[in-house]
């Protein structure tokens, strides 16, 4: 099977891991030899609620049962989509009240960036060195690393760049500026969270002179950093949210969240302001409401800062010189690249899943299933030490 991964199907990178897959339970995945790996990135923070969840699984069976595909998005009134909605801005704090169903999180981000066009009437839009919102073209526009977007140059024009957590920047967001578009915990990065107010100082920066304030949620979302989303650690609202990853239970998905008077702009002006065939797929949007009353119902995201503690009191050695991020969004920093390079390496061998971030190579993430158990966090801890005693001998012989 790796052979033919390698042949047909298109690469993202030189060496990719390249597990051949058997199935996968809880908070484990296995190969076709039954070896057994505890999972600590749960698909880079997309299954919120375990493997193969029983709740969500069986909303899936359900809806196939009932009907899947039926019409482009937006036409029919179909249940799990308006449940999942009304469920969705049942627990989000005002003026977020409507929801826009698509297909992914840059998707999301695209419809985002398209609205605060639409809401302005201006063309400006500011993101933040080393952020990343994803890879289709208006995305890449905003993404703060050259390296990975030169090549596909020409983007959309009128895009500039702030860094995060320097108030000073924030004068750039001018009544020019359309919409600024941020992480509220910053993920490719390294998992840097806002300091001394600064979601909240762009909240006011934006009210002041008429942007849009967009926050990507794609990878703190729910319930990862012990709220349901990361802005709420914060004390600033949005005026769109963009969500996805570990919304679908492991099912592709994405959403833009917004008040009714902005996302209703979207239906004139032209009409089909923006569209999509298979957004609100009612079998993904069943997963969907399953995976959030998951979350919700058994106390998921209180869990995660418990479990966050118990990560920072077992991740304690001299090749780790710090651990970043909140909740179940960590990131435990090396020295160094090629440490970091080898421990994830290792670990692998060793039965435990751990991955890379975007553009911090010293960073060895980790961010398990919100479901993953104290005794299971235990385990892979104990294989991390393991292998960086490991790692600490080679780099002394």
């Amino acid at each position: 099977m790796k052979k033919d991964f390698l042949k047909y199907q298109a690469q993202t990178s030189p060496y990719p891991l390249g597990m051949e897959v058997s199935h996968a339970e809880g908070s484990y995945i296995y190969d076709n030899n039954n070896k057994r790996y505890l999972d600590f990135v749960a698909g880079v923070s997309a299954i919120a609620v375990g493997h193969r969840n029983k709740r969500v699984n069986d909303a899936i069976k359900a809806q196939l049962d009932k009907y899947s595909h039926v019409m482009v998005y937006g036409e029919y009134a179909q249940d799990p989509a308006v449940a999942y909605c009304k469920l969705l801005v049942e627990n989000l704090p005002a003026p977020l009240d409507k929801v826009y169903l698509v297909n992914s999180g840059t998707e999301a981000a695209e419809g985002a960036l398209k609205l605060a066009r639409r809401v302005t009437g201006r063309s400006q839009l500011i993101s933040c060195h080393n952020a990343y919102h994803g890879n289709t073209m208006g995305s890449m526009s905003v993404m703060g690393f050259e390296e990975r977007k030169q090549v596909f140059r020409p983007l959309i024009p009128d895009v500039d760049f702030i860094t995060f957590n320097n108030n000073a920047d924030l004068q750039k967001i001018t009544t020019k500026t359309a919409g600024i578009i941020l992480e509220s915990i910053q993920g490719g990065a390294g998992f840097i969270q806002p300091e001394n107010g600064f979601l909240k100082k762009v909240r006011e920066r934006c009210t002041e002179v008429g942007a849009v304030m967009i926050v990507d949620e794609i990878q703190p979302g729910f319930g990862r950093t012990g709220k349901l989303f990361g802005f709420e650690n914060y004390d600033a609202v949005p005026d769109v949210i963009i969500i996805g990853k570990g919304m679908g239970g492991g099912m592709p998905v994405g959403a833009f969240v917004a008040p009714s008077h902005m996302m209703d702009l979207l239906s004139h002006d032209p009409k089909l302001g923006h569209i999509t065939t298979f957004g609100g797929h009612p079998v993904i949007a069943a997963a969907c409401l399953a995976t959030l009353q998951e979350i919700i119902e058994n106390g998921l995201m209180a869990q995660a800062l418990e479990k966050e503690a118990l990560f920072r009191t077992l991740l304690v050695h001299p090749l780790i010189k710090e651990i970043r991020g909140k909740g179940l969004m960590l990131a435990a920093m090396t020295e160094k690249p090629e440490i970091t390079d080898k421990v994830i390496l290792q670990c692998q061998d060793e039965g435990l899943i751990l991955f890379w971030l975007l553009f911090e190579g010293r960073a060895i993430r980790i961010t398990p299933p919100l479901t993953i158990s104290e005794d299971e966090i235990r385990e892979g801890c104990g294989i991390v030490l393991k292998v960086l005693d490991s790692v600490m001998d080679d780099m002394r012989s």
